[in-house]
């Protein structure tokens, strides 16, 4: 048996949505320890799978890596579109896992987009693989319009920089207990919509906040300026959303990102893809001050919901023979 253990990913935003500019999309996000994906693989005659969201991965999997079969169980999981990068985690898991199992030789990299991934960010590949925080380089524009091509017609977009998150920082995530954030065809329908209006301009003004401020604060060990450079990306990118997701954050996300921006020990503040997790970066001197502070801001916005303070990833996944 194999088996495979990844923690979410938090995305911050992309460099840019604008078909005017060379290449689309450019993610930007991290790797955090928790919560956690952990998959069992074992080798089978044909598929066996219970899991109604793993099956189609597994299916292709098997398909691509030309095995008959596998047994497939999820031992622990996440919130499935919540903003913490379970689908790309679902599918890579169940990916390596089967070829693990199997010996089969796998470049993870060129095989994702046969499962449908890296076709938009390149962030949930790559925190799987390595952890940390990342910058992909996005996709030319001659090969994407505002609609992706078909599934596995791209390649996953290149990591244009990487860098270790310093251990004493934390991220206190909170997760509003209400409708789960855009996926599938829902997604794709609003992301043609964005890219077909997005303004350059806003473009223009990320293009500095991450070379001059987000990327030097990060190598830095500089966790206010890191801190203050995510927030501005944050509301930078919910200008391209705010027509699809009911403003610059979705709701109830724009109340709790208030709240939490007035906390001491608070850095930096955002939403994390479509929600509805935000996120506040603060230290591990803080991290309690804040979660205490998330929870009551849940309260006084009477929404339920988790909180919970997580560590950086700088390793990505974790596999292990037995």
């Amino acid at each position: 048996m194999t088996r495979v253990s990844i923690g979410a990913r938090l995305h911050a935003g992309f460099q840019n949505l604008s078909l005017a500019r060379d290449r689309l999309y450019g993610g930007i996000g991290w790797a955090i320890d928790e919560p956690r994906l952990v998959v069992d693989v074992e080798r089978a005659e044909e598929l066996v799978c219970p899991d109604e969201a793993v099956e189609p991965y597994a299916r292709r999997a098997i398909e691509v890596l030309d095995v008959p079969g596998a047994a497939i169980t999820v031992e622990q999981r996440f919130e499935r579109h919540a903003g913490l990068g379970s689908g790309t985690r679902l599918a890579l898991a169940t990916l390596m896992a089967i070829a693990d199992v199997y010996d089969v030789a796998l470049d993870v990299r060129d095989r994702a987009p046969d499962l449908g991934r890296g076709g938009r960010s390149g962030v949930g590949i790559a925190t799987v693989l390595d952890g940390g925080f990342v910058v992909d380089g996005g996709h030319p524009v001659e090969r994407f319009t505002h609609s992706p091509p078909e599934t596995g017609a791209w390649t996953t977009p290149p990591v244009v920089a990487r860098h270790a998150i310093p251990d004493s920082w934390r991220f206190v995530l909170v997760t509003p207990d209400v409708e789960t954030g855009q996926h599938g065809n829902e997604e794709d329908a609003s992301m043609r919509s964005i890219v077909e209006g997005a303004d350059p301009g806003i473009a223009d003004e990320i293009a500095p906040l991450l070379t001059q401020r987000l990327l030097p604060a990060i190598a830095d060990d500089d966790r206010r300026t890191f801190g203050e450079a995510v927030t501005r990306l944050g509301r930078l990118n919910g200008a391209w959303y705010a027509d699809e997701q009911g403003g610059v954050y979705r709701p109830p996300a724009g109340r709790l990102i208030e709240s939490l921006s007035a906390v001491s020990g608070v850095d930096g503040v955002g939403q994390s893809s479509w929600g509805p997790t935000v996120y506040a970066i603060t230290g591990v001197e803080t991290a309690a001050i804040v979660r205490e502070a998330a929870e009551d801001a849940l309260t006084r916005n009477d929404v339920e919901g988790d909180v919970r303070i997580v560590a950086p990833d700088n390793e990505g996944y974790r596999l292990l023979d037995s």
